[in-house]
């Protein structure tokens, strides 16, 4: 009787045992796990991070090298113009003055080709500014623009960067399939609100023909998605969003509370 009772105690022993390392083996299970999540956790925070320093710095290396390009087109600009005054001054001592006049109007055309940088202050709206408008006159884009200095901190600067180039991009790619290139761009503050207005000339009605904006390309999702991120956006930020035709000109126009 005595070692029955000895083998049951043995055995209630062995499985205690047993249920105290299979506790503390899952309790080293799930800090292991927890440990994990949290590296991980951290991992794609710096990712994140890494990611944001990187588009910093490839927004600043863009606009100095930008920059740089300007200030040497400029140094050229000023080297030609010697040569230029030089040339109509000798057609004016000769007395040549539809020649002197041809020959200004020629300088004139170039002189309208040559993209100005654009400072507003913000150093992104500088940079998608200039870099999309500097591309809509290197397509033979007549491009005016009336550009206020507004911080639109309201906005989160990543969303802010997708909606403006958004805009650009549909306008210079419209702007493409029409004959008479123009864009105008205004980014000012009316009656306390941030309001962007970006217009491309069109050759007809794109609302009467499409009046919900349906692609016609082959990806119509992918180029669809262009419109619904501006719409998303803008909803994002509790603004307005207004698309209208106008003067033979499409236009879309936002509007943010300051």
């Amino acid at each position: 009787m005595i070692l029955v009772l000895i083998f049951i105690i043995l055995i209630i022993l062995k499985l205690y045992i047993s249920e105290v390392i299979k506790n503390r083996k899952n309790t080293k299970d799930e800090d292991f796990e927890k440990k994990y999540c949290d590296i991980l956790s951290e991992n794609m925070e710096l990712k994140l991070e890494l990611e944001a320093v990187k588009k910093e710095y490839d927004k600043q290396t863009g606009m100095a090298a930008e920059i740089k390009s300007l200030n040497k087109k400029a140094r050229t600009l000023k080297h030609d113009m010697k040569n230029h005054i030089m040339v109509i001054t000798s057609y004016l001592n000769d007395g040549e003055y539809d020649e002197a006049k041809n020959y200004l109007s020629k300088i004139a055309d170039n002189l309208n080709k040559i993209y100005t940088y654009i400072e507003t202050g913000n150093s992104l709206l500088n940079y998608i500014i200039n870099t999309k408008l500097q591309l809509a006159m290197e397509k033979g884009i007549d491009v005016k623009a009336e550009i206020e200095n507004l911080s639109f901190d309201q906005i989160g600067s990543v969303d802010f960067s997708a909606l403006l180039n958004n805009l650009l991009d549909n306008a210079i790619e419209a702007s493409l399939n029409t004959n008479n290139k123009e864009m105008v761009v205004n980014i000012l503050r009316k009656r306390g609100y941030d309001t962007i207005l970006v217009k491309n000339k069109i050759g007809k009605s794109v609302l009467k023909d499409n009046p919900n904006l349906i692609s016609t390309k082959k990806n119509k999702e992918e180029h669809g998605y262009g419109l619904k991120h501006i719409k998303a956006l803008v909803d994002k930020y509790e603004g307005m969003l207004d698309i209208y035709e106008e003067d033979n000109f499409f236009c879309v126009y936002v509007v943010y509370p300051h």
